[in-house]
């Protein structure tokens, strides 16, 4: 069972990200604060849920959360300043986008950089450990691969409809093939060392 809050009777936030480990495509934060009163018995950590359970609990936090925000960094972003420094500055992003200012942060994972004016607590595994967090986590993965999906369309040889961006062995090979685009990470290894390639 998930845990409603750290502290009764404060306003915060959950924050987490989505796309880390990508090869494509932009990571993806998402903030949510939930009213005192929800509950969702399906809600867990998104890499629990399957698609549909993902689709549909997004819409209910969606409609229910007191506030939420969904913020991108863009591959060029990240080739520029690392990707753990892309997941922090997405979920400032995040943040900073919520209509409702949190007092707190509830931050999956064990690395932030302190937000302006909000103090944060690190979660190792929030996202099975509190609702907001777990919340956050189904937003920003919806919400990224909607994006990948979308701009799979562009470039269907890449398979992103199917591997979301990640580093499968077919997308290695697509990119071996046929080169990068613009939505690749140049700063990340795109190729397979055990394939042959130029």
């Amino acid at each position: 069972m998930l845990r409603q809050c750290l502290e009764n009777g404060r306003i915060e936030a959950g924050c987490d990200e989505a796309g880390r480990g990508c090869l494509a495509g932009p990571v993806v934060a998402a903030a949510v604060v939930l009213p005192d009163d929800f509950a969702d018995e399906r809600l867990n950590d998104s890499k629990q849920l399957t698609e549909r359970q993902r689709n549909a609990l997004r819409a209910i936090i969606e409609h229910d959360a007191v506030a939420w925000a969904v913020a991108f960094v863009q591959p060029e972003e990240i080739d520029e300043i690392n990707i753990l420094q892309a997941s922090i500055l997405a979920m400032h992003r995040a943040v900073a986008q919520l209509s409702v200012k949190p007092e707190f942060l509830l931050v999956d994972g064990n690395r932030f950089n302190p937000y302006p004016g909000i103090p944060h607590q690190c979660i190792v595994k929030g996202d099975a450990t509190f609702m907001s967090i777990a919340a956050a986590s189904i937003l920003a993965k919806t919400h990224r691969d909607e994006y990948m999906a979308r701009i799979a369309a562009d470039y269907p040889q890449y398979g992103w409809g199917r591997n979301k961006g990640y580093p499968t062995r077919d997308h290695r090979a697509a990119i071996a093939a046929y080169g990068t685009t613009p939505h690749h990470r140049l700063s990340f290894r795109l190729l397979d060392p055990q394939l042959s390639l130029f």
